[in-house]
């Protein structure tokens, strides 16, 4: 990659002890170079876009926050760019809540921050973010993190406010906000941990000057400002729980979403030639859906899982490094994030060879059984917790059968027994939306024991995985793992299988598997 440290200082200039890359510089520095740098450019057009399709549901759900916290001020930043290795970082992923109540997605600016400043009428948002630097500015050339140079040309205020319909300013502005900081600003405390301590520090200092102003010079005053001030957590919890029900451009851009992923896992099937005969296959997997990924959508909804063989059995084996041999199985879990940031979790277990061996076919079709069951239980009213009750009477029901239990079937599903989930240890089913894992914050009486309401999305996934060193199971079993993951809808009256396109049954699933050469 280009040399970034050549724009951190002059070779000949003693570098700071901070800084990694001074020993390889060479960005020039003299009067000449920067006049002759700034000038000579075309003038930038600065059409105004018409507002993105989710601007007006971002202002419907910033007008919901308001509500809910009235007279406060609360900040929620989009968070900074996260080291991947010394001047490396991971592309820039924006910080969910943020996504959620801006609307910007894949093209969200580092460092923005949305602010609520309360009003009489409730709340006027303010979006702050790093503005383009003019071409007569250093930055625009020397710095490899922000400038336009190394990093592409970032929007005028006027376009983003037009864009994304809210009124925006630039990143210089909000030491005002900081200024303005009481003792009940809120402020998204994981987001970013710079505006968090910028937070901090003025909340303590509007505590000492009001200590002052109320002549207490001498009493002791105190803050709670770390991880656990609660009252920022509460804007945390309520930020997550408004996300468990989706609107409707969330349900379309996961639509979006499922089908792209969908499109990811015939790349797979379609390519196995070269999977098979690889003895890295599980890679080829990996790339091949994450290329899918990156055409159709922003990203990978999180690391793709490709398990052939006995890595199967391990629930979240990402180091995808093994081959991929005829007469096992490969469990394949993976989703596609568009460029909205929503994303699809699906996982489908298929056997490499085109054919289900009887035992690996036995062990299919209990998990398929046991997501059916949890399937057929969804409608409105429903505690969320009854999914995975439904899929587990299966999973016990089928151990039982199989002689792998000590006890009966419903000896084991009684809270203080559960013997059958030592062949699935993991939950049944989790929100998604903008996080795979969605709405991760949301009390547990919201959340497990919350009652399913329409527009919810979650997944049904279901497995058995019987460990290669397991002797609670016969040899035939061991080093097979199966988990089928479908991405559900709630409707008015029941449940949509959002990822009903992709084959599910065994016959099916066998069939799509030969239709891609896999035999």
């Amino acid at each position: 990659m280009d040399n970034t440290a050549d724009a951190t200082t002059d070779i000949l200039t003693a570098a700071p002890e901070t800084d990694p890359n001074a020993s390889r510089s060479t960005t020039p520095k003299s009067d000449v170079f920067k006049s002759y740098i700034s000038t000579g450019w075309a003038h930038r057009e600065d059409t105004l876009p018409a507002a993105r399709e989710q601007a007006s549901f971002a202002a419907a759900r910033r007008d919901a926050v308001s509500a809910r916290f009235p007279g406060q001020r609360l900040i929620v930043p989009a968070g900074s760019p996260k080291q991947r290795s010394n001047d490396t970082d991971y592309p820039f992923r924006a910080h969910s809540a943020f996504v959620y109540l801006t609307g910007w997605g894949a093209d969200a600016e580092p460092e923005a921050v949305l602010v609520f400043e309360p009003t009489a009428a409730g709340h006027e948002a303010t979006l702050y973010f790093r503005e383009r630097a003019g071409r007569d500015s250093e930055e625009f050339y020397h710095n490899p993190a922000i400038g336009e140079f190394w990093i592409g040309p970032r929007p005028s205020i006027a376009q983003v406010a037009a864009d994304l319909g809210i009124y925006t300013r630039g990143i210089a502005d909000l030491d005002a906000v900081y200024g303005a900081v009481d003792s009940t600003t809120l402020v998204l405390r994981e987001a970013d941990p710079a505006v968090t301590e910028a937070v901090d520090s003025a909340r303590l200092r509007f505590a000492a000057e009001e200590a002052l102003r109320d002549n207490a010079q001498d009493s002791p005053f105190s803050l709670e400002i770390g991880a656990e001030h609660e009252p920022d957590a509460e804007l945390h919890v309520v930020l997550s729980e408004m996300r468990l029900v989706k609107d409707s451009y969330e349900i379309a851009q996961m639509r979006l979403a499922v089908d792209a992923t969908e499109r990811g896992f015939n790349d797979v099937i379609a390519d196995f030639p070269r999977i098979s005969a690889s003895p890295r296959g599980e890679r080829i997997v990996d790339g091949v859906f994450y290329t899918r990924a990156r055409l159709d959508g922003n990203a990978l909804g999180y690391d793709t899982i490709a398990a052939s063989g006995a890595h199967a059995t391990i629930l979240h084996w990402t180091r995808n490094d093994g081959p991929v041999r005829p007469g096992e199985l490969m469990l394949l879990d993976a989703g596609v994030e568009v460029d909205s940031l929503y994303t699809a979790d699906v996982t489908r277990t298929l056997p490499i060879n085109g054919t289900f061996s009887p035992v690996q076919r036995m062990i299919y079709d209990a998990v398929l059984d046991a997501a059916d069951a949890a399937l057929a239980v969804v409608k409105p009213g429903i505690v969320f917790r009854e999914v995975h009750a439904a899929a587990m009477a299966v999973i016990a029901e089928r151990t039982a059968e199989w002689g792998f239990l000590p006890v009966s079937a419903a000896e084991s599903l009684e809270a203080d027994k559960q013997y059958h989930r030592r062949y699935m240890v993991h939950g049944t089913s989790h929100h998604l939306g903008i996080d795979v894992h969605d709405c991760a914050q949301a009390r547990r009486e919201m959340y497990i024991d919350g009652i399913v309401e329409e527009g919810m999305v979650f997944t049904i996934e279901p497995g058995l995985y019987f460990q290669s060193d397991d002797e609670t199971v016969p040899a035939e079993f061991r080093g097979i793992g199966v988990r089928i993951e479908d991405d559900i809808l709630v409707t008015a009256d029941g449940a949509e299988n959002l990822s009903i396109g992709i084959p599910r049954t065994a016959s099916d699933v066998e069939a799509w598997v030969r239709s891609g050469g896999w035999s």
